[in-house]
């Protein structure tokens, strides 16, 4: 009788550790997702469209970018206005509104498998968690993207005048360590 009891509480406490996880790793979805739907990040993330927007960045909430620019297959804009016509691929202090932003690399839109823009919550959950859809990425490696993105680090600091993502790289790469442990729920699982 007492074996078959601490069997029993082994599985309670089991099941309580699992949900907490669930609970832990919807939480810290949560927080993933509000950074990955920020207009800072989906601007750049629109997938086979190549059109990076301007939406919440002083143009009006839902903006294209303008002169019509186009990444095309390329994603640097190759065929029409490549990115580097304007941004600027060198470190900057960014200290000047509405000047050409500038990172330490070669500005260019993500892969088209990344499209977050106008997605929801599942939709970008999903992307995320399959490297067949995340640049081929498992969770370390995404921990370890986030933490060392010249594109990232600038999503939350872009600079004077300029609309960051909510919170910071470190913020985003803790959640996303605290969404892997917890076997990377999405809302729908």
């Amino acid at each position: 009788m007492r074996f078959q009891l601490t069997l029993l509480a082994f599985a309670a406490l089991g099941s309580a550790v699992n949900a907490q996880d669930a609970t832990t790793g919807a939480t810290a979805w949560r927080e993933i997702y509000a950074v990955a739907s920020h207009p800072r990040c989906t601007n750049c993330h629109v997938g086979s469209s190549g059109r990076p927007a301007w939406d919440d960045l002083g143009y009006g909430l839902k903006r294209l970018h303008g002169m019509n620019i186009t990444a095309d297959d390329s994603r640097i804009g190759a065929l029409s206005v490549p990115c580097r016509t304007c941004h600027i691929g060198a470190a900057g202090k960014n200290d000047v509104p509405h000047a050409a932003p500038q990172v330490d690399d070669a500005w260019r839109l993500p892969p088209v498998e990344l499209a977050w823009r106008g997605k929801t919550s599942v939709e970008v959950c999903e992307l995320l968690r399959a490297p067949e859809t995340n640049d081929g990425f498992d969770i370390a490696q995404l921990v370890e993207h986030v933490r060392t993105s010249v594109f990232v680090s600038y999503g939350f600091t872009p600079g004077a005048g300029r609309n960051p993502a909510p919170g910071s790289a470190e913020e985003l790469a803790r959640n996303l360590e605290v969404w892997g442990a917890a076997g990377m729920p999405c809302e729908d699982d």
